[in-house]
């Protein structure tokens, strides 16, 4: 391949390469049926899209490829079926998913052993394997096609654009998905001061949870005299459940490395920097192969497309400190040093990485960057509501049936997203929060299920939109136990450079410590109350000054349940062990002896056929009793 030196040669190569991925965005075949007749073009050439990144990985979606391609060979069909990985589909609690195109069937929850099973039935007695195709919402109907899912049909995919399309490591499919085009286009059609002018026009706030206007923190890089000035993505993506910015990276790599260039051209930069927790090696090795081929191709490097624009990307390493996701405490980690906040102003636009102007945006912010360029900013502000523009990536975890990353339009409500894409809550039980924003963030209830997902309501509602994680619980969970989990989170994360964080924080989990084991008083109520506050009103950086929302939003929202534990010293979720104690009723128990063989530290007493007695001085509230009791004899309380 030869360098890429004009943008006609881009249009040249995205035009031949086009042809091949039109096979995987058709649909000859729509109808609903058990079997089909395939035209021609399908008969000839079909491909098997499978989700090799994350959760569907981690379910040996890599041998489920090997098999697939065995497979394949054993039915005499390698001139017809080509099998590609991809990047995550989103979906992942049916993952591992095969995507066949271009009759667009979606196989859900393929295991290795079904590989010889899927090729036989769908290509060669051309029917549709039904077992492995989803189901609808009430279970009664196979879906075949995944834009009837409830999953996909609110979600509007911008950022996620490629993910489980392409093979992430092939710059070829990127270019055939319109890539490199915006580069393209703002190097040879448009001044940098336009390009930012059409981001500021768009509404595009950073995805990375401050949500400050992008165009106008590359607009203040712009301006700023010294240099060289430098281009950051904050990929250190660090909330308990989130996966986001991983799964961009190793789903679509390049569109954050086009980005980045197009941010390069704009503020005048000519060195990017990824800075990754090394945590992520998937994503690591991606961006490595990305750079690496864009580097070859002409798209990165001297002269890029022949213009006077020169632009080069490095990867830094993160060694998986939370506080290092704020901006200054990032820039300090690159440079060697410890990772702590420093006060702003300045800010990193006019001084950051060795004192220089740079610009540091997230992944997910960067991924939205070349599809504004090229629908420009009049589509994209459409989408969404007033303040809060586009869509966004959620990481959606927890007591929900529907586990996966989904990409919504702002405003969506919380509750289309739990009870529409999310399914619902897991068996049946009564949805009791959501946690948005990570440790971060706040717990939102009941009454909040209809609030529109944007910047300011969720603020305002006591949470934040954070990176994009949600936790869902349900009615088993403990309110108490949940803030007091974040908040450990956050003590072992802090910084420790300001005593608000390190020692406020630090006493915010002693009291609720004091609390889950039955010693706390109500005056730790009004300290837990009091002490947040002040937290958040005196911390250096946004760790500190939002690290007491959990606390603060469960006090809010689940009072009742702080009052039951420090009055009653009863935990109404049974979660928290030093205020809960497990019985057998007597009536109930059969004396079948099951429970004391699981007990793990032989709490349970009795002989055979005689009712058994649980000693609550051994017992260490693990549950095994409890959940494999077939009678109904064990009680919590």
């Amino acid at each position: 391949m030869k360098k890429i030196q004009t943008p006609a040669d881009l249009q040249h190569l995205y035009e031949s390469l086009r042809k091949l991925m039109r096979i995987r965005e058709t649909d000859p075949n729509p109808e609903e049926n058990s079997d089909f007749t395939s035209p021609k073009e399908f008969q000839n050439k079909s491909i098997l899209l499978v989700c090799g990144r994350g959760g569907c990985k981690a379910s040996q979606s890599d041998m489920l490829i090997e098999k697939l391609q065995s497979a394949i060979r054993k039915e005499g069909l390698e001139e017809q079926i080509q099998v590609i990985l991809t990047g995550c589909f989103g979906f992942c609690a049916q993952g591992p998913i095969v995507k066949v195109v271009p009759d667009n069937t979606f196989y859900v929850q393929v295991k290795p052993e079904d590989a010889d099973e899927l090729i036989h039935t769908h290509f060669v007695k051309k029917m549709y394997l039904e077992r492995l195709l989803s189901l609808d919402a009430d279970r009664n109907q196979v879906i075949r096609n995944p834009e009837q899912m409830s999953f996909y049909k609110p979600q509007m995919r911008i950022a996620l654009r490629n993910c489980g399309m392409i093979n992430p490591e092939s710059i070829d499919e990127y270019i055939a998905r319109n890539g490199y085009a915006a580069l393209a286009k703002v190097l040879t059609q448009s001044t940098p001061e336009e390009v930012i002018q059409e981001i500021i026009e768009s509404g595009l706030r950073g995805r990375g949870g401050g949500g400050f206007p992008t165009g106008l923190k590359w607009q203040i890089t712009r301006k700023a005299v010294k240099s060289p000035k430098y281009v950051v993505c904050n990929a250190d993506e660090g909330d308990p459940g989130a996966f986001m910015d991983r799964s961009i990276l190793e789903g679509d790599p390049h569109s954050v490395i086009e980005a980045m260039a197009i941010n390069g051209y704009c503020t005048g930069a000519a060195k990017g920097l990824v800075y990754i927790r090394a945590e992520y090696p998937m994503a690591v090795e991606g961006l490595r192969i990305a750079i690496s081929q864009a580097t070859e191709y002409g798209l990165l490097g001297k002269n890029i497309m022949g213009t006077d624009f020169s632009f080069d990307i490095d990867i830094k390493y993160g060694a998986g400190a939370f506080v290092c996701g704020e901006e200054t405490a990032l820039i300090h980690s690159m440079e060697g040093k410890r990772g702590e906040a420093t006060v702003k102003p300045p800010f990193p636009s006019e001084e950051g990485y060795l004192g220089f102007p740079t610009n540091v945006n997230n992944v997910e912010t960067f991924a939205n960057i070349p599809t504004i360029i090229l629908k420009g900013a009049d589509w994209y502000n459409k989408i969404g509501t007033e303040k809060s523009k586009g869509t966004k990536v959620f990481a959606l975890a927890g007591k929900i049936n529907n586990v996966g990353l989904i990409e919504v339009p702002m405003g969506i409500t919380l509750r289309e997203i739990i009870y529409g894409i999310g399914g619902g809550i897991k068996n049946g039980k009564k949805f009791k929060a959501i946690q948005t924003g990570g440790p971060s963030g706040g717990c939102l209830t009941e009454k909040h299920l209809d609030l529109p997902i944007e910047y300011d309501t969720l603020q305002a509602a006591g949470s934040m939109m954070g990176s994009g994680g949600m936790i869902v619980m349900d009615e088993d969970d403990c309110m108490v136990a949940m803030a007091q989990f974040y908040l450990g989170f956050t003590v072992e994360e802090s910084c420790g450079k300001c005593s608000p964080c390190r020692i406020g924080n630090k006493r915010l989990f002693e009291i609720l410590n004091k609390i889950t084991s039955g010693k706390g008083t109500e005056e730790d109520l009004r300290k837990l109350r009091d002490l947040g506050q002040v937290i958040k009103d005196t911390s250096l950086c946004g760790l500190g000054q939002t690290s007491p929302n959990p606390v603060l939003s469960t006090l809010d929202n689940f009072y009742d349940e702080y009052v039951a534990h420090v009055t009653e010293q009863r935990c109404p979720a049974h979660q928290c062990r030093d205020l809960t104690v497990y019985y057998i009723n007597p009536k109930k128990c059969t004396g079948c002896t099951l429970c004391a063989h699981v007990c793990p530290v032989h709490a349970i007493a009795g002989e055979r056929k005689a009712t058994h007695i649980i000693d609550p001085n051994i017992c260490i509230r693990c549950g095994s009793c409890l959940e494999k009791c077939r009678f109904g004899a064990i009680y919590v309380y």
